[in-house]
């Protein structure tokens, strides 16, 4: 069974529950990166945003409430948790994909998003590259995800690949950095941060080239 397909399973079990049992989790982070693409300009109010792997639309939500006009599109492998995501947020458009195979034309969106993800995906180039092709000229990706520059990452890292079979890898911010460059993206903006005494986090930024 491919990663991606246990991903699927493994979200499509406790997405009713994923919201209480993350909400710490969550809430940090998302407003982690809210705070930090306000502070630094990264976002207007009215790009054409995509969010992948997007889970229950706790982005969107949070999002909306910074920014009511922007246009967000969800994308998720898993149906279950974009159930939940259609309930909370029923005028939005939620998708079911791969992150290798985005149903979307050529030059669509300014910005795709992407938080507490990328270690999940099995093939990261090849995502890269299909976030390209969907973005405009100049348009802007952002991830944030895990890293492992942090200690603390690099154990969990560890254990999830011995028992976690959905997960892929989690990345130093160098070999991020490396793989967008890898991937066609012109890399601006970098920050990591330790957020409480566990999760240690990074957001890259980059236009597409």
């Amino acid at each position: 069974m491919s990663i991606e397909s246990t991903v699927k399973n493994q979200y499509d079990q406790f997405a009713e529950i994923y919201d209480r049992r993350w909400r710490r989790y969550v809430s940090d982070t998302l407003n982690f990166l809210i705070d930090y693409l306000q502070g630094s300009r990264q976002i207007s109010g009215n790009e054409h945003v995509l969010d992948l792997a997007c889970g229950t639309g706790e982005l969107e939500r949070m999002l909306l409430n910074v920014h009511p006009d922007l246009k967000i599109v969800g994308v998720d492998i898993s149906e279950k948790m974009l159930d939940v995501a259609r309930l909370k947020l029923p005028n939005l458009e939620f998708v079911k994909a791969s992150a290798i195979a985005l149903p979307f034309p050529d030059h669509k969106f300014d910005m795709v998003v992407t938080v507490s993800a990328f270690h999940y995906f099995d093939h990261p180039l090849d995502t890269l590259e299909e976030i390209r092709r969907i973005l405009k000229p100049q348009g802007k990706l952002i991830i944030m995800d895990w890293c492992r520059d942090y200690w603390i990452c690099q154990a969990l890292d560890l254990f999830l690949k011995i028992f976690d079979p959905s997960h892929k890898d989690c990345y130093s911010q160098k070999e991020l950095r490396d793989l967008m460059t890898k991937a066609g993206f012109d890399v601006i903006q970098e920050k990591k941060q330790k957020l409480g005494a566990f999760w240690g986090i990074m957001v890259a930024i980059g236009f597409r080239s």
